[in-house]
Formats: C-alpha cells, sequence, structure tokens
C-alpha cells in the first residue's frame, strides 16, 4: 500500500502487512472503502438474532474472523507480535478471557446499568487489544451487540477521535466518566 498507518492507529508487522487478501489494493481509501464493506457484512450476521455468548472468546474470535475475513489472512486470530498497547502476546488468551468473564458477571449481577457495562466492556476489550488491527471497531461493534442482545440501542460512537482517545485513555486510569460523557451514557443514566 503507498500510503502509512492511520494517525493513531496499531502499526502491522511486514508479515501482518504481507496477509492482505484482496490483491487490487493499493490505497489507504482503498483498504477503508473494503474493510467496510467486510465489516458491514458480519454487522448483518452478529444482529440477526440476540446472542447468549457475546462475552465469550469464541464469540470475540469469531465476529473478528467475520470482520475482516474478506480482508486479512490473520482475521480472527490473536496477535502474534507485541505492540505499544494492549497486554504482552502471550497475556492475550487470559486477559480476554477475565474480560468476558468479568462482563458476565457486571451483566447477571446488574453491577452497572446495561450501556455502562457495554462501555466497560469496550474498554477492556480495547486495553486487550488482541488482534493484529482493527480492535477499536472490534471492541464498539461487540459494545453494540452486547447491547442489543439486552434489548438497548446502540452507542453514539461518533464524534471526535481525539475526545475518543483521551477518553480511553482516562478509562485506563479507573475513570469512566470521560468515556461515559464521550459515548452520551451518563446523560441516559441521569434520566
Amino acid at each position: 500500500m503507498a500510503d502509512g498507518p492511520l494517525e493513531g492507529a496499531t502499526r502491522l508487522s511486514e508479515e501482518e502487512h504481507d496477509d492482505l487478501i484482496p490483491t487490487h489494493i493499493t490505497t489507504r481509501e482503498q483498504l477503508n472503502e473494503w474493510e467496510q464493506q467486510n465489516i458491514l457484512e458480519a454487522e448483518k450476521w452478529a444482529f440477526a438474532r440476540r446472542r447468549s455468548t457475546v462475552m465469550s472468546v469464541a464469540f470475540l474470535k469469531e465476529l473478528h474472523r467475520r470482520m475482516f475475513d474478506r480482508t486479512w489472512g490473520w482475521a480472527g486470530k490473536f496477535r502474534t507480535t507485541d505492540t505499544n498497547i494492549g497486554v504482552p502476546r502471550h497475556r492475550i488468551p487470559v486477559a480476554l478471557r477475565d474480560a468476558c468473564d468479568d462482563a458476565v458477571l457486571w451483566v447477571r449481577e446488574q453491577a452497572f446499568p446495561a450501556p455502562e457495562a457495554a462501555a466497560r466492556f469496550h474498554h477492556r476489550l480495547v486495553s486487550v487489544h488482541p488482534f493484529p488491527n482493527g480492535n477499536g471497531r472490534h471492541a464498539r461493534l461487540t459494545g453494540d451487540v452486547l447491547l442489543y442482545t439486552l434489548g438497548y440501542p446502540r452507542l453514539n460512537w461518533g464524534g471526535d477521535r481525539l475526545r475518543y482517545i483521551d477518553a480511553l485513555r482516562a478509562a485506563d486510569e479507573a475513570d469512566y466518566e470521560p468515556l461515559l460523557h464521550f459515548l452520551g451514557v451518563d446523560d441516559a443514566l441521569n434520566e
């Protein structure tokens, strides 16, 4: 590809980059369009029915696979390199299972209102950063599928990317207010 990595995106290793499936893609814009079509197909699958297994490692891997299976050979597979974000690669399976177990507990025990639980689960997935790329999009879609399963509307993920990144960094320090505010969840919780 002629264009460099997106601002804030995880840089792919040469091996991961070589796993690009469509051979006609030469620009970042073409890649974004191709990935978006792949993701739309995954959304159709994800929202086709309410799922009881959203908070499981198997579901998370399958969702990522479906989101990127026409784009990347590593779709649905954990990253094999360490990155500047996320847990060390050897800790991914345990950290992801722990995130799922915590989310199951939050929902079952109603520890948080459903939109807040989805936002917190999203943050945990991003902080684990299990896949070579697409982690943010994957975590956002996972949060939305969780809410759909619980009978709630999707979250509002739009807005300023820098505010979103800042909100995630605050959540890294256990301050979830900026993330909840960014998503409009705090307004809904106060009604």
